[in-house]
């Protein structure tokens, strides 16, 4: 997604260009900061209050200072500054714990504005495909160590990225993110959303995944799709057979996956209800 506007925190607008982070920055050696990527209609973000309340539970498992809710939403305020004609565009707010000088260093706060990715915008529309990638993890190791991080959204993707890149390598659009069991995650970058048995249904957090927001906002309101809300966990095998199969995320919304490790996924006419209900653009 190409940037468009940056703020920083205390500072205001800045041109993008500009250099913000220390070579010394943590976030920058380390990853070792928190994020939050909120999705924006006509110059509106969506669900913030939700995004920054999950942005507070990742800085307190990190142990980072975060500024108050009022100070972020200032801050997207400004990065939005010439947002309010654009049909959507996403913000991404980075916290990190600063510069490693051994001094107590304040965090470093930008938050940034970019376009939609026309891959994103595809995949909302057309479906994605997606391959199994183990994690190399049983699905409980994270709930009995909370030095993994499980259920913080912070800057170390390196092991995402990896996922998305051999996805691609195999000729598919996405990954699914499974354990050594063969249950199933989530997605380097987003949740998965399955329909099955009469219920919409999604991986409960005690597996150490995101709590996503998105699907959280779907599942409240899966009664609208004539569907009971779930929270369990699942199987590649039983993935496979359900009768739809979404993977959701902030920017994105929900798209519809259309292959599983080149097995064809089931299509139930559900999916127009699904966006209709988050409200994405198409």
């Amino acid at each position: 997604m190409a940037t468009r506007a940056l703020a920083v925190l205390g500072r205001g607008l800045v041109p993008v260009e500009t250099p913000i982070v220390r070579a010394d920055d943590t976030g920058l050696t380390r990853g070792d900061g928190v994020f939050e990527t909120v999705h924006v209609r006509y110059g509106k973000p969506w669900q913030l209050d939700e995004h920054l309340a999950r942005m507070a539970g990742s800085a307190r498992m990190l142990g980072i200072a975060l500024p108050s809710a009022d100070e972020l939403t200032g801050l997207v305020e400004t990065v939005l500054t010439d947002a309010a004609g654009d049909e959507e565009v996403a913000v991404k707010i980075v916290c990190t714990r600063g510069p490693e000088t051994g001094r107590d260093e304040p965090p470093t706060v930008f938050a940034t504005m970019s376009d939609v990715s026309a891959a994103q915008r595809r995949g909302r529309r057309d479906g994605v495909s997606a391959v199994t990638v183990s994690l190399g993890v049983t699905a409980d190791v994270r709930a009995g160590a909370p030095w993994l991080l499980g259920g913080a959204k912070t800057l170390s993707y390196a092991v995402n990225m990896a996922a998305l890149r051999y996805a691609a390598s195999v000729g598919a659009d996405d990954a699914v993110l499974v354990s050594i069991e063969g249950s199933v995650l989530g997605a380097p970058t987003s949740t998965v959303v399955w329909a099955v048995d009469g219920a919409l249904r999604t991986v409960p957090v005690d597996t150490g995944i995101l709590a996503g927001t998105t699907v959280e906002y779907l599942l409240e309101r899966a009664g609208e799709l004539g569907l009971r809300a779930e929270r369990t966990r699942v199987h590649v095998d039983e993935l496979v057979a359900a009768d739809e199969v979404w993977l959701c995320s902030s920017v994105r919304g929900a798209a519809r996956v259309t292959a599983l490790d080149g097995k064809p996924l089931g299509e139930r006419g559900l999916t127009a209800g699904v966006q209709r209900i988050l409200g994405f653009p198409h």
